[in-house]
Order: C-alpha cells, then sequence, then structure tokens
C-alpha cells in the first residue's frame, strides 16, 4: 500500500513537473522544475529496483544536464521575456492527441497475454548483470574513447565560456 501511494506521489510530481517544464514563461523557473521531474523520474526507477538507474538518472541528468541547462539559462539575456507563442501551437496540440490516440489504440488493441510467462526473471537478470556488464566495457576495452569523448565535452565547455564571455 505504501509502494503504490508512493508511486502515485512520483508519477503525479513527475507529471505535473514536466507540464510545468512546457507552460512556464520564465526560463530559468522551468529549468528548476525540470530537476524535479529527474529526481520523481530517478524515485520512480527506484521502486522498480532499478538502482543502477536511478543513480545515473541523479547522478547525469538531476546533476550534471540540470546544471548545464541553468549555466545556459544565466549566459543568456532576456530570461525572464521567456519564449514567444507562436502561431503553431494549435497545430502541436492536435498532432499529439492523435499521436496519444494511436498509441492509445496499439496498446488497447495488443495481445498480452502472448508475453512469455519468464518475462519478469530475464528483466531481474537484466538489471544484475548491467552494471557489471557496463563498468567492465567502459573500464577495459572503452577506456581510451570514454576519457577521449570527456576531454572533448570539457574543451566544449571552455570554449562556450571563451565565446560568451564580455570584452
Amino acid at each position: 500500500m505504501f509502494q503504490d501511494l508512493l508511486f502515485w506521489a512520483m508519477a503525479v510530481a513527475s507529471v505535473v513537473a514536466a507540464v510545468m517544464v512546457v507552460q512556464l514563461q520564465d526560463i530559468f523557473r522551468a529549468a528548476l522544475v525540470l530537476v524535479v521531474h529527474f529526481l520523481a523520474v530517478a524515485g520512480l526507477f527506484v521502486l522498480l529496483n532499478a538502482e543502477f538507474l536511478a543513480a545515473v538518472q541523479v547522478l547525469i541528468y538531476a546533476g550534471a544536464i540540470s546544471i548545464l541547462i541553468v549555466f545556459a539559462v544565466l549566459l543568456t539575456r532576456e530570461v525572464e521575456g521567456g519564449n514567444p507563442s507562436n502561431r503553431l501551437r494549435l497545430p502541436a496540440l492536435v498532432g499529439c492527441g492523435l499521436l496519444l490516440a494511436a498509441l492509445g489504440s496499439v496498446l488497447a488493441g495488443a495481445k498480452w497475454q502472448l508475453l512469455p510467462r519468464r518475462l519478469p526473471q530475464a528483466v531481474e537478470e537484466a538489471f544484475v548483470a548491467t552494471p557489471e556488464r557496463l563498468a567492465d566495457l567502459l573500464l577495459q576495452p572503452w577506456v581510451l574513447p570514454f576519457e577521449v569523448a570527456s576531454v572533448v565535452l570539457l574543451a566544449a565547455i571552455i570554449g562556450a565560456l571563451f565565446l560568451v564571455r564580455e570584452r
């Protein structure tokens, strides 16, 4: 019962935060609400017994990506102005509604009894073995490309700082 309440609280928080990110005019506040969404998704991962994904969600998205977004927002001018509304808002809403209807019809017409009975055990095995497999790949054969990618990202951040600094 407690897990159900926790799930619904995090699911509602995630959906409300996602809607607020889209609806807020202030870009800085939208970026802060995005952090709430990322944390709620991490909580959902914990409830799914995917602790590794939850840790990655907190470290990468709620940590690094959010800091990068806030940093980019603070480097822009006219933050309070927000995005002006445009004439494509209604067609985008209609397109999203059609996509939602199509996904709903596919889910309603799916033959769920054809799923293998062994699926929960296979999913549990994948969650247990995935972090060790990723660590083996990143720290043995792919360590050089992994480190090169981090140096390239650091160079890109330093280049962006150099381009936007005041003269």
